[in-house]
């Protein structure tokens, strides 16, 4: 099911919140923003908040890659088309990334989520490398949302690491032209929200939730009241304002400067911790993706740099690419800074979590 730009009330969004639906959740957090400046700059942003380390790493997969949906014998099988660096979750899934066509994809909790039974009438991916086996095939969310429309596989998903709690996640995707999709698993269904006004993204409730209550929180006006706690409902009000308040300069650097400002105010600071709001969790890493100038920058809370990753300085040919890692160390530790290509180092890929 496709969903377009829906338009809602305040007082519809006053019915929801009214209604208990954004009741404290058991959830992980994290907000993800597009920002669409001048000269065609398109800039998304995203948070990684999660109450431990989250063993990320980053990783760079070159064209040509065999893949499967591990799933067993019926798995879903490709071979990617695109290039792609990514941020992985511990080594068995891809949260966050971006492909060399600008295709942005990034992955983040919704514990409303329910997906489809897997009963082998159609190949299998697993939620590990929903994100990749975007990346991997398709350039523009036009041409995603059209192949997930048909659904190709059945989704299946399988416990945390280390925990007995199923992964619950919606995905959301933007490209270079400033194009933006979510794609949700409601009651078992497919919904695939598609419009470039989708700009955020956060936790709970549903994005067509978020979306109603945010109209409330345009209709009062960002520059009289924001909500400021961290819950998602207030990330996404906060996200919403300032990433269309930020300047539409036409310095790449002021553009970059910017952004990572809306994401850093959306951000939990680290060591937070609330008892009776369990979905609130402390940010660990951000990353800001460039989509037009092909530039992926990442920043760990706990070191003092930014740095980057240059497509244009990376090989992501089938014949001479490789497979390379960008080892992040415990909690994201290791210090780097400035363009970080030349750091990584070849390895093998890591297996995707299924069965």
């Amino acid at each position: 099911m496709k969903i377009g730009k829906t338009t809602v009330t305040a007082a519809c969004a006053l019915a929801i919140a009214s209604s208990g639906l954004l009741a404290p959740r058991l959830a992980d957090a994290c907000t993800r923003v597009v920002y669409l400046g001048a000269s065609e700059q398109v800039i998304t942003a995203r948070s990684m908040d999660w109450r431990t380390d989250v063993g990320t790493n980053l990783w760079l997969f070159p064209r040509g890659m065999k893949r499967n949906g591990e799933a067993g014998e019926n798995s879903l099988e490709w071979t990617s088309k695109y290039g792609s660096v990514i941020a992985s979750g511990y080594d068995i899934s891809t949260t966050d990334g971006m492909n060399e066509a600008g295709l942005v994809a990034n992955v983040l909790w919704l514990v409303e989520s329910e997906y489809p039974e897997y009963d082998g009438s159609k190949p299998g991916l697993t939620i590990a490398a929903w994100a990749q086996y975007v990346l991997d095939n398709f350039a523009t969310v036009e041409e995603a949302v059209r192949a997930l429309e048909a659904e190709p596989f059945t989704l299946f998903s399988d416990n945390v690491p280390g925990e007995e709690r199923l992964a619950t996640l919606h995905l959301s995707l933007s490209d270079a032209s400033g194009d933006s999709a979510i794609v949700e698993y409601i009651g078992g269904k497919q919904v695939i929200h598609h419009s470039r006004a989708y700009q955020v993204m956060t936790n709970s409730p549903t994005f067509e939730e978020q979306l109603a209550l945010n109209q409330y929180w345009k209709e009062i006006g960002g520059t009289v009241m924001l909500p400021g706690t961290n819950r998602a409902a207030d990330r996404f009000a906060r996200a919403s304002f300032y990433v269309d308040a930020i300047p539409r300069t036409e310095s790449p650097v002021e553009t970059i400067a910017s952004v990572f400002g809306v994401i850093r105010n959306v951000s939990v600071p680290l060591g937070i911790t609330t008892p009776d709001q369990p979905n609130i969790s402390s940010t660990r890493w951000r990353t800001v993706a460039d989509q037009k100038r092909k530039l992926y920058f990442f920043e760990s809370v706990v070191t003092p740099n930014i740095f980057w990753i240059d497509f244009s300085q990376a090989d992501f040919s089938p014949k001479t690419g490789k497979v390379m890692k960008l080892d992040l160390g415990p909690n994201q530790t290791n210090i780097y800074s400035g363009m970080a290509n030349a750091h990584f180092q070849e390895a093998e890929p890591f297996r995707f979590l299924g069965r």
